[in-house]
């Protein structure tokens, strides 16, 4: 009794320092965000295109928060976003067209839809969940196709108007405003998960997935565990269609289509699972990868925009994760070795 006693402080101090060395922030990320920023910049005629990409990656991380850190697989997070962009922009046109008290309703709309659906997905395996989150789906989209007079049915919901961010900065119709919002938010988004995923919260997740039967023998709480997560998944994805709703002033019902949870999913399948980045990555690939294709052969860009990824599945789905890790660890030896050659010039006489 008396070692395992002993043993205790240096446990968690190991603990403490693989949380801590986690939560660190690599160069490559800083570069990441550095190169995001100057997109800006430099491709002032693209940032409509890249305000897409950016509300792609928002969902897509809302996406891996469930699937790469809890495990669950879920193919209705349409439901989360679509009723968020939904409620986004009613609230625009009968309260008021402020973009951030909007983007609130969003969260907090796709937050509740999350958590009432929540408890459906507390039993059964990978498979239940898949037919239950579709089917949450789909009786969302069909509520929003027959209350037309709310939601505008098949036409779409038309007059939002989105006021000036902060009183100054109109939304215009070149993105530079939605673009340079867009980020921000994804940026505050991304720093929360971050957050999050690297906390003794976020670990108790990757242990649910690994091994719920086990996480629960330990004393993790698993059902509440799931549901708060699956919770803060849609406010992340109601947060994605509010954006959806400023930026574009106009929805329609492909807000709450299968189509929209599938181009989730793939984004994930590119970009890879379980490390935040994969969604960024994967819905940049993904959107430039479409445009091309859709510019080269306008006719035929799904088919082979099916055949890419069915490739990227069977050859290297794991290929991005595995690059990134490389190029930090490469980037980290040599910044140690900076380091070290410091230390011993200092040292020597």
């Amino acid at each position: 009794m008396r070692t395992s006693h002993s043993t205790l402080p240096a446990l968690e101090q190991r603990v403490s320092d693989v949380m801590r060395k986690s939560a660190r922030w690599s160069i490559l990320e800083l570069a990441f965000w550095a190169l995001a920023i100057v997109s800006w910049f430099l491709f002032p005629n693209q940032h409509l295109i890249l305000t897409e990409i950016v509300g792609f990656a928002i969902l897509a991380l809302s996406i891996d928060l469930i699937l790469g850190y809890a495990g669950i697989v879920s193919l209705g997070q349409a439901a989360m976003y679509g009723v968020g962009a939904y409620a986004s922009g009613l609230f625009s046109i009968h309260v008021t067209g402020e973009p951030l008290t909007g983007l609130i309703v969003g969260a907090l709309s796709g937050a509740v839809v999350a958590f009432l659906t929540s408890f459906l997905l507390l039993r059964g395996g990978d498979l239940t969940r898949l037919m239950v989150t579709l089917g949450v789906a789909a009786v969302f989209a069909e509520i929003a196709n027959q209350a037309s007079w709310l939601t505008g049915g098949a036409d779409g919901l038309q007059g939002i108007t989105i006021e000036p961010l902060f009183g100054v900065f109109d939304f215009d119709i070149y993105g530079h405003t939605g673009y340079a919002y867009s980020l921000a938010v994804l940026f505050v988004l991304f720093l929360l998960a971050r957050l999050i995923v690297s906390s003794p919260f976020g670990y108790s997740l990757k242990a649910i997935r690994d091994n719920p039967l086990r996480a629960s023998a330990v004393g993790v709480p698993v059902n509440a565990r799931l549901v708060a997560i699956y919770t803060l998944s849609g406010a992340y994805a109601g947060i994605a269609g509010a954006l959806f709703t400023q930026t574009q002033q106009f929805i329609s019902l492909d807000a709450l289509s299968f189509q929209k949870s599938a181009d989730g999913l793939m984004v994930l399948v590119i970009g890879g699972t379980g490390y935040l980045y994969g969604g960024l990555i994967g819905a940049l690939v993904y959107e430039l990868i479409q445009d091309g294709l859709s510019s080269l052969t306008p006719q035929y860009w799904q088919f082979w925009l099916g055949m890419l990824l069915v490739a990227f599945v069977l050859i290297g789905r794991d290929r991005p994760r595995q690059l990134v890790r490389s190029i930090t660890a490469h980037l980290t030896t040599i910044r140690g070795n900076l380091v070290r050659d410091r230390a011993s010039t200092r040292r020597a006489p």
